[in-house]
């Protein structure tokens, strides 16, 4: 069997949710991201009326979702240690919630067949990540910074249809794809790029490009401005959501 593409950098990956986890003891650190994956996860829960007995959390920096799921929630972290390409030391859980991290491991497949083999008979898994068409704004400002020999900046992405395809290939039941947009405004491409660090986004590819050059930045600062109005300029992030059963 042929190993899967190397796209990412483990030890770049490693060291990008380090520095997350770090940043987010900050005061007011960003983490609107996070907080719409929790809130959308809570209520998918709400609407199909499970309520797991046994559950796991996957990448919640911020332990919102361990509170609102209660008693018997495991919550563990890619940067302490776990990882979705391999398989779980433990399983038989009702519900398993990946926020965040599955757009950048490089074996997808394999890392949800281990989330489906880890999940009880009758378990939900529902998996939450950025997805294609995300960050439209700053791929636009760094093509203007790299000119006529643009540089490999922002990781390849997950669609709806190819998220589909996904699940059925690795045996859920029952899935569901979807997915949903969040604007958020800037004031600058400094504050976004330190909201991307923040948030455990920034880029983690095994080829990157190397670092802007002054005239290269100034370029993409130029780019990123006029695409506002009024100071602020809007990018958007799309969230992918995977949802499945294992019967």
């Amino acid at each position: 069997m042929a190993s899967p593409p190397r796209i990412f950098a483990p030890a770049r990956r490693l060291a990008a949710r380090r520095r997350m986890l770090a940043l987010q003891q900050v005061p007011d650190a960003p983490r609107y991201l996070m907080a719409d994956m929790v809130d959308d996860v809570l209520d998918r829960l709400s609407f199909l009326r499970v309520e797991p007995r046994k559950a796991l959390v996957i990448g919640d920096f911020t332990g919102m979702l361990a509170v609102g799921l209660g008693p018997g929630t495991e919550s563990v972290e890619p940067a302490r240690g776990f990882d979705e390409e391999r398989p779980f030391a433990s399983g038989g859980f009702d519900l398993i919630a990946s926020l965040g991290t599955l757009d950048t491991v490089n074996d997808l497949p394999g890392a949800l067949i281990h989330l489906r083999g880890a999940l009880a008979p009758g378990g939900l898994m529902i998996a939450s990540f950025m997805a294609a068409g995300s960050l439209p704004v700053l791929r636009e400002a760094m093509l203007a910074a790299d000119g006529d020999r643009p540089a490999p900046r922002i990781h390849p992405q997950v669609d709806v249809r190819a998220g589909g395809q996904l699940l059925q290939r690795t045996g859920f039941a029952d899935p569901v794809i979807d997915s949903r947009s969040l604007d958020v405004r800037f004031s600058s491409l400094e504050r976004l790029i330190g909201d991307l660090r923040a948030q455990g986004l920034s880029n983690v590819l095994d080829r990157a490009g190397p670092p802007l050059g002054k005239a290269a930045l100034a370029r993409a600062r130029t780019a990123f401005a006029a695409a506002g109005e009024d100071g602020r300029t809007t990018e958007r992030f799309e969230i992918l959501t995977l949802s499945g059963w294992k019967r």
